[in-house]
Formats: C-alpha cells, structure tokens, sequence
C-alpha cells in the first residue's frame, strides 16, 4: 500500500509541474497582451470571410505563423517577419496551422492584393499555380449565362473558365478574398528607436 501511495503522489507532483509549466507559466505570459499600433480589427466581412475560411478547412493545409530565421526559411520565401503574440490579439479562435501542405498565410494580403487573382485561385488553382494541390472551390461561384448588373465576374486565363457562361463569385468567396486581402502584418514589432 505504501508503494501505491508514492505512485500516486509523485503523478499528482508531475501532473503538477506539468500544468505550471505548460498552461499556467504561458497563460501569465500572455494575458496582459496589447495590440501593436498597426494591427486593426477585423471588419465585418472579414469576420465573415473567416468564418468561410474556418468553414473550409483552409488552416488544416495553410498556417498564418511564420518562424523565426533561425527555425527555418520563412523570410526568404517572402512569407514576412517571425508572428510575435500581438499580431493575434483580435483572432479568437486562433488560426495559427500546423501544417503547411501551402504556403502560409500571414501576409498573404501584401504578397498578392488583387482580389482578381485570389477569387480566379478560389475557383481553379492551377490556374494561377500550376501543379498545385490545392482543391477549386467552385461552389463559391455562381455559374450564369450572363451577369446581372452590378455582379462581378470572375476573370481567368483562356481554358479554365465555364465555356459559354460567366463565374460569379458569391457573397461568401467575396468575404474570404476580404480576410485575405487583411492578412496585412508589415508593421513593425517594435517601438521606434528614440532619438538622441
């Protein structure tokens, strides 16, 4: 019985440890967190855009973390700056990824602005990028005879489109581009250098 007891207390030491340096230690690290001065909130239709993004399982391929240069080539495959903790103060849940079947996503808003490419790579990627794995999401278009006034309609290299008819983008695919045009996180981490 005594060996039982020893077991017993020394799990409940380690679980201990463990849960002060895993959840406790971080949580006191964090929660005074205060978003850096270039960080905005997201709009409307970018909260809804990522909830399409969530909805579709884009962070199961993309991550939105770039790494430190010494973990790895992130900078240098233009992917920006290593994410310090404030860049994800207004995300809840947090998209942080862990896989990276794509390229991540961090800055994806600087690295391509057209919001023609990204409907166009929505709707065929390979149209864009060829060889990619990435699935077409064609049921975020809208596929008509003509357009109505006032829709947009989506422009994509000679092969890839619907023959005869026009893609529409739909209000969802319009909110996800709006997400991902935001993914904007070139504003510097840290204060300006005072002068002397």
């Amino acid at each position: 019985m005594e060996n039982e007891v020893k077991l017993a207390a020394g799990a409940m030491v380690a679980l201990g440890v463990a849960t002060a340096a895993l959840v406790v230690m971080p949580y006191i690290e964090v929660r005074d967190i205060k978003p850096l001065p270039g960080l905005k909130p997201y709009g409307s239709a970018q909260l809804r855009g990522r909830a399409v993004y969530i909805a579709n399982g884009c962070v199961y391929c993309h991550s939105q973390q770039p790494r430190d240069r010494n973990f790895g080539p992130d900078l240098a495959r233009g992917w920006g700056r290593a994410s310090v903790p404030a860049d994800y103060v207004y995300d809840k849940p947090h998209l942080l990824g862990s896989m990276r079947t794509g390229p991540d996503l961090f800055n994806i808003g600087v690295r391509q602005p057209s919001k023609d490419w990204h409907l166009g790579h929505l709707y065929q990627p390979r149209a864009y990028v060829p060889g990619s794995i990435m699935p077409s999401y064609p049921y975020l278009f809208s596929i008509k005879d003509a357009a109505e006034e006032g829709e947009q309609v989506l422009t994509l290299p000679p092969g890839y489109g619907p023959i005869g008819k026009v893609a529409v983008p739909t209000p969802e695919a319009l909110d996800l581009v709006k997400y991902l045009q935001g993914l904007d996180h070139t504003y510097p981490v840290l204060p300006p250098e005072p002068k002397p």
